[in-house]
């Protein structure tokens, strides 16, 4: 069987094992707990009693997991280069304003409107991930500590914005500020007729199916084919290896990592823009926060991979979809959030263990091609 073969089902069977193990964990906690194991995960599939709430929620599924697919890309362009971008979230939330604030001052058809609200999430996201990216190369500062500290910056950076400079008229009673509302033209298309298509009928709440889950899976197609089949993605991967043979092979190191760190960046500043785009079509101060933190378990869950990242973003948000039926189960809804943080901690595990074997492997089918028994050492 050929070794490439190998680690691909030995990964798979890693994730199975992990997903497994957090099921039986999370078992014994929810026995703990008072509850029934049994009910609880038959809670998890349970999507409504009608039809229009099985609708509403699959269409919450799908919605919940676009943008952590989308954080999930992000994280991995850094990991690809061993930078730890953990300023995703800072990153994606002060694009998100932005975006929302300079598309409200205009109007232009709706395919040009869309297109600069993008435009501006994305360099605002990288631009705010250069920051990092020229401590790192100019000061050597660690990326992990700047890119927290500069998280913190960001997030009060996006409040004074949205309670003052930003924002827009506020209705009497309205106990949250937000931005001005954007124009027709800058709302992004559901795909609520694929229900119609399928024979379902379609959802209602929060916008329907949103339609930015098209870009979301042409945007992992592209972080694909830039990291797999491009000069650039050879020297973010040579260079995350090994810089110095990175350097003797042409990689400009310090190039890598700042082109790696922007593109992580302008990939982050989109993860607001389907909720923005799709349902809210404003940013208000209870925009959704969390999804970069998230972005790191999804991106380590799929071990960096936009196929294993899709994956690792459904189970999440297969996961976090539960929450409300767990409660009407009378299971706490802390429940997900313990499967989520074993399933993470189980993968990282089982991860370094099917690595070695698969290059004990390797050693093995190296040593009987050489003719000798003894094994032939493969680097990781």
């Amino acid at each position: 069987m050929p070794a490439g073969l190998n680690r691909a089902l030995l990964t798979i069977a890693g994730a199975v094992v992990a997903v497994l193990l957090a099921i039986a964990i999370t078992s014994v906690a929810i026995n703990i707990a008072g509850s029934n194991p049994v009910d609880a995960f038959a809670a998890f599939f349970n999507f409504g009693a009608t039809e229009r709430a099985e609708s509403n929620g699959i269409a919450a599924f799908l919605n919940r997991a676009v943008p952590l697919f989308i954080a999930g890309l992000a994280v991995a362009v850094g990991f690809r280069m061993n930078l730890f971008n953990i300023g995703v979230e800072g990153q994606y939330r002060l694009a998100a304003i932005c975006a929302a604030y300079v598309g409200s001052t205009f109007s232009a058809p709706a395919p040009i409107q869309i297109a600069v609200i993008m435009v501006v999430a994305a360099a605002v996201g990288g631009l705010y991930a250069l920051i990092p990216a020229v401590m790192k190369v100019t000061r050597g500062v660690n990326e992990v500590i700047s890119t927290i500290m500069l998280n913190f910056i960001a997030i009060n950076i996006t409040s004074f914005l949205v309670r003052g400079p930003f924002a827009g008229q506020r209705e009497e009673g309205q106990l949250t500020t937000t931005t001005p509302p954007l124009g027709e033209s800058a709302w992004f298309p559901n795909l609520n007729f694929i229900f119609e298509w399928s024979g379902l009928v379609p959802p209602t709440r929060s916008g329907g199916l949103w339609g930015f889950l098209i870009v979301a899976i042409v945007l992992g197609v592209v972080v694909w084919l830039v990291l797999e089949r491009t000069r650039f993605g050879f020297g973010v991967k040579a260079s995350g290896l090994n810089a110095s043979a990175a350097a003797a092979s042409g990689v400009n190191s310090k190039k890598m990592i700042i082109a790696a760190m922007v593109m992580s960046g302008a990939i982050a500043g989109l993860i607001g823009l389907p909720e923005i785009l799709g349902d809210r079509h404003a940013f208000n101060s209870n925009f959704t926060a969390g999804l970069g933190f998230l972005g790191i378990a999804v991106a380590l869950l799929g071990r960096n991979k936009p196929v294993g990242i899709a994956i690792a973003a459904l189970l999440f948000a297969f996961l976090d979809r539960g929450q409300g039926a767990l409660q009407e189960a009378n299971v706490p809804a802390s429940v997900v959030t313990i499967i989520q943080g074993v399933i993470v901690l189980l993968v990282v595990v089982l991860n370094e263990v099917t690595n070695r074997i698969a290059i004990r492997m390797e050693e093995r089918r190296a040593a009987r091609q050489l003719g000798t028994n003894t094994p032939v050492e493969v680097s990781a």
